[in-house]
């Protein structure tokens, strides 16, 4: 039986939350006793996670580059909420699979504008209103804890990947935005962390070639791609109490392809 983790009463933000990695996540948060408001641009997707997932689920459609509406957005949660105690940062596109002198400069703007400044502005208008929240008298140790946020990057943001110089580059920029925000926030009892997992069954792996597959598949030790519950359950002990001084903490999910 795997590691259990109490998450009654708690509010759990989860963006990109209408995709396969989005819904798993939120799955496993729900499972642990979580209400959960997921955020996506795909209004049809998200009718159907809502339907899937049930009574505790709320749904936004939103586009998260677009930052009056990340704003309002956040505005609407806390007063309807009444406060967030879990951000998950998962929304992402894929973006060319091509080297730098091929890519169209667009696309590249767009892969950061999702990856990079849409997590940007999602933490910027949430934990700036998590920091003024009352602590949680369910915290298992006497440090005072306000919230968790989690992000999820990739292998390829320590890495770097040939033909993915902007998912890449989105990605390195989301593990330095992890790094920054934990040390504003390590007094305020926000624990800010992220997740590098190498690639996941997901519709955005089915979007690359055969050859590109096997070219990733080579790269891991363990020869699998990661499970998208194995990516939820690390996501659950990150949104846990139990995590109280990970702050800044960057935990691979890459099946032994990580060098550091």
């Amino acid at each position: 039986m795997g590691a259990t983790y109490d998450l009654s009463g708690r509010i759990a933000l989860v963006t990109g939350g209408a995709g396969g990695l989005g819904r798993g996540i939120a799955r496993a948060l729900l499972d642990a006793g979580a209400s959960v408001e997921l955020w996506d641009s795909n209004a049809a997707a998200l009718a159907e996670a809502a339907t899937e997932l049930g009574s505790r689920v709320s749904t936004r459609p939103l586009d998260i580059t677009d930052a009056g509406a990340v704003e309002q957005a956040a505005v609407d949660v806390f007063l309807a909420r009444g406060r967030v105690d879990i951000l998950i940062n998962n929304a992402g596109v894929l973006g060319e699979v091509k080297p730098i002198w091929e890519t169209a400069p667009e696309n590249f703007q767009r892969v950061l504008q999702v990856n990079l400044f849409g997590s940007y502005l999602v933490t910027r208008a949430v934990v700036g209103r998590m920091r003024q929240q009352a602590p949680r008298s369910s915290s298992l140790n006497q440090h005072v804890l306000r919230g968790h946020v989690v992000n999820i990057a990739s292998i390829q943001g320590k890495e770097g990947m040939a033909s993915a110089v902007a998912y890449s580059s989105s990605k390195a920029g989301l593990i330095a935005l992890t790094k920054s925000v934990a040390k504003e926030t390590a007094r305020d009892g926000i624990i800010v962390t992220a997740i590098t997992p190498a690639a996941a069954e997901t519709a955005m792996a089915r979007e690359i070639s055969a050859e590109r597959r096997a070219d990733i598949l080579g790269r891991i030790p363990m020869g699998r791609f990661v499970e998208v519950e194995e990516v939820a359950r690390m996501v659950l002990w990150l949104s846990s109490d139990e995590c109280s001084f990970s702050t800044g903490g960057i935990f691979d999910l890459s099946g032994g392809r990580a060098t550091y």
